[in-house]
């Protein structure tokens, strides 16, 4: 039976419901989400970017609003957002995205090519990569980080035996690895800076998602172990 720890137990039912007899599953928290408090301020004249679920939720919880109405162009709001997720969730809040891309890199590239001209206000956790804090200022392009929540990380001690780890982030890497090993273990990646972080830490081969989504992620280890 192959054991696979998975770095992220919100995903409990949706493995267990992926995965036959053949494997056994564990999870281990690696990090903790504290969302902050930030006042409502007026959004007119900016567009919006969204990087992570978290700051999603983070923004609505704290009562941001959009604005979305066309016929009323001095208070709209276009959303940017990364990643297949992030736009899902921008969605059950019932907002709309202008543009998505996979990587914050692309994003960074679109907004340089085609929206240089806009104002930009990035909700984000602590820890959010600064590819956009980099790129975006030295292009002369108004961008201002406002962070709504703080990633933590935990630092948690393994006890179980495994043959598989699957992880979620960059964070999440760094929590692991610093009292756990990921030596002779087959590791699984959401996506490509995970991936980067990763190879900081282990040589072992990493099998990655192109979508960079738990269900692809998930369906790329079934296909993983299928061909073994």
């Amino acid at each position: 039976m192959t054991t696979i720890l998975w770095t992220k137990s919100t995903l409990q039912k949706e493995v267990n419901n992926a995965f036959d007899a053949q494997f056994h599953h564990e999870f281990l928290e690696v990090i903790a989400i504290r969302h902050l408090h930030v006042a409502p301020f007026d959004l007119r004249n900016h567009s919006l970017i969204f990087t992570s679920v978290n700051g999603v939720r983070a923004f609505f919880e704290n009562g941001f609003l959009p604005k979305e109405k066309l016929t009323d162009l001095a208070h709209f709001n276009k959303i940017y957002a990364v990643g297949i997720r992030t736009k899902k969730e921008l969605r059950k809040y019932g907002f709309g995205t202008f543009k998505v891309k996979k990587h914050a890199a692309d994003l960074a590239d679109f907004i340089l090519q085609n929206s240089s001209n806009e104002s930009f206000l990035h909700f984000c956790g602590n820890l959010a990569l600064d590819i956009l804090d980099k790129k975006l200022p030295l292009q002369n392009i108004d961008y201002k980080k406002i962070e709504v929540y703080e990633t933590h990380l935990l630092y948690p001690k393994n006890d179980c035996d495994f043959d598989a780890i699957a992880f979620f982030s960059p964070s999440g890497v760094r929590s692991f690895v610093k009292y756990n090993s990921l030596e002779g273990k087959t590791v699984f990646s959401i996506g490509q800076t995970t991936e980067k972080e990763l190879k900081k830490h282990t040589q072992q081969p990493i099998i990655t998602s192109t979508e960079s989504t738990s269900e692809d992620l998930i369906q790329r280890i079934k296909n993983y172990y299928s061909k073994k």
